[in-house]
């Protein structure tokens, strides 16, 4: 296969199969082969991300992506997509092990708001607690000059059961915790723009979108640029 790409997927599987949903549906084509090509490996059994963060005694993700990325690397594709923002703790020492440029989720979002958003000054963050204490999306809203707008300890509480409990668990999105989540973070902490920086609240506003109070959707971000990207490609000599 010529001209594909390759999503290190599987964290969790069915924020995967939203994310590929969602790269399908926004594909403009009209038969078979108008498609884009790609590889998928939906690498279930990875560690758990936010336990290994809040506790290195816990099994390491780490070696599982190495392994993911060198044996894909391979095979050459033009580029790699990770869609799980937790697994973004990793991201220089994934990048470091190949030649194959690796998107950036994070750093893709926060340049959306940039460009989205110009007047927005307080960037609210939604996240696993991992992603929250890893600190990925505040030091790049910070880079951006931007004021990274942290969750509570309540509101990330429930966020923890929106992602676990709710929909990694139970593959349901309980829409009326979700909308309150996004409302706290807007009346509560002031957010001028809430980061979804988790795939599963991705999952949750596909399934039960917000539609009221400005949000950047990581995903949705990964998406549009995974999209760009692939079409270029596919255009190359």
């Amino acid at each position: 296969m010529q001209k594909f790409f390759t999503i290190i997927g599987g964290m969790g599987t069915m924020a995967t199969e939203s994310y590929i949903h969602q790269l399908n549906l926004r594909t403009p084509a009209h038969a078979d082969q108008e498609y884009l090509n790609y590889i998928l490996v939906n690498h279930a059994t990875v560690p758990d991300r936010t336990n290994y963060i809040l506790d290195h005694s816990q099994p390491n993700p780490l070696p599982s992506l190495l392994e993911d990325i060198q044996q894909q690397s391979q095979l050459k594709p033009a580029f790699f997509t990770l869609p799980c923002n937790t697994a973004h703790y990793f991201y220089d020492d994934l990048q470091a092990a190949t030649d194959v440029p690796l998107l950036h989720m994070p750093r893709e979002t926060v340049k959306e708001i940039k460009r989205r958003y110009p007047n927005a000054k307080r960037i609210g963050i939604t996240g696993t607690q991992g992603t929250i204490t890893d600190k990925v999306y505040e030091d790049e809203v910070a880079a951006a000059g931007l004021e990274p707008v942290l969750p509570t300890q309540a509101i990330e509480d429930e966020t923890m059961t929106l992602i676990y409990d709710h929909i990694k668990e139970n593959n349901e999105v309980d829409a009326k915790l979700y909308h309150h989540i996004l409302n706290e973070m807007v009346t509560e902490r002031h957010a001028d723009v809430v980061i979804l920086g988790c795939t599963e609240l991705s999952l949750a506003q596909e399934r039960e979108p917000e539609l009221t109070i400005p949000v950047a959707d990581s995903q949705s971000i990964l998406v549009d640029r995974t999209l760009e990207m692939a079409l270029k490609l596919r255009q190359a000599d």
